[in-house]
């Protein structure tokens, strides 16, 4: 592992972690095309924490107003404000993320880095993302934040633990199901975006012992730039794809996963 590999290691962690295209999909298949050896784990680990902090400096905002939204939930005598109720949304999926992820964690772990199983995954989730876009009007409003909507905020969480699964995409099925219930594409992206961090955190805690265990096929140098290099472009990608969503959509990003699903099937 060198510089040059290190650089689109993060490069590929901080474009794909936030775009629906399967960011661990991308990360197993980099060594096949890189032909270098598997930097594990450890590295990995270290990708995704680049990536987690440039959720936490570009949301930093909205994640202190959630974590307070949070503890004042336990004042049961406080009348509920559509923060509040943001909040338990967020909270209630992200539950619903942890017990299945928990269950499947070691499956997808030992068998999803196929390739030809992450090539079924990005075609069959990226026909999905594009029915879902294409079929499913968007609401006016700002869906979870009113009363009732529980049952999809948990619907979210549940699905976006299938995201374990390289090829899938963490982004890519939470924003498939909430355009399928009507949300918003940029309702639909910032709440993904946020969920995605206890995600990534509760990630990288289950990995610290593997991590910890394994040869590391790397320096610690060179890990340090690839996480600089994906928090860079990771900052990047949510500004602009923020920006843009509402014009371009979800198909593009669909045709994109078509054509590395046939390349990876021709290819590997």
């Amino acid at each position: 592992m060198n510089f040059f590999d290190a650089t689109i290691y993060g490069i590929i962690q901080g474009l794909t972690e936030f775009l629906p295209v399967s960011s661990s999909g991308h990360l197993a298949l980099l060594p096949h095309l890189l032909t270098i050896e598997d930097p594990g784990v450890a590295f990995d680990l270290a990708m995704h924490l680049g990536t987690a902090l440039a959720i936490i400096l570009y949301f930093y905002r909205d994640i202190i107003i959630l974590l307070r939204d949070s503890f004042q939930l336990l004042n049961f005598k406080r009348q509920l404000t559509d923060g509040h109720r943001s909040a338990f949304y967020m909270i209630l999926a992200t539950i619903a993320t942890g017990v299945v992820a928990i269950t499947l964690k070691d499956f997808a772990q030992d068998y999803g880095r196929n390739s030809t199983f992450i090539a079924i995954n990005l075609f069959l989730f990226g026909a999905l993302m594009w029915a879902s876009d294409s079929l499913c009007k968007q609401s006016q409003e700002v869906v979870l934040k009113q009363k009732g909507q529980a049952k999809k905020a948990i619907l979210i969480g549940l699905l976006q633990s299938v995201a374990l699964f390289p090829g899938v995409s963490r982004s890519g099925i939470t924003l498939t199901t909430a355009r399928f219930m009507g949300i918003s594409r940029e309702e639909a992206s910032k709440f993904s975006f946020l969920l995605s961090l206890p995600l990534i955190i509760g990630g990288a805690i289950l990995k610290l012992p593997k991590a910890f265990s394994e040869q590391a096929s790397f320096d610690v140098g060179t890990c340090l730039f690839g996480v600089f290099v994906s928090f860079i472009v990771g900052l990047l990608t949510i500004h602009f794809f923020l920006k843009f969503i509402k014009r371009i959509g979800l198909v593009p990003f669909a045709l994109y996963r078509f054509a590395i699903a046939i390349i990876i099937l021709l290819v590997l």
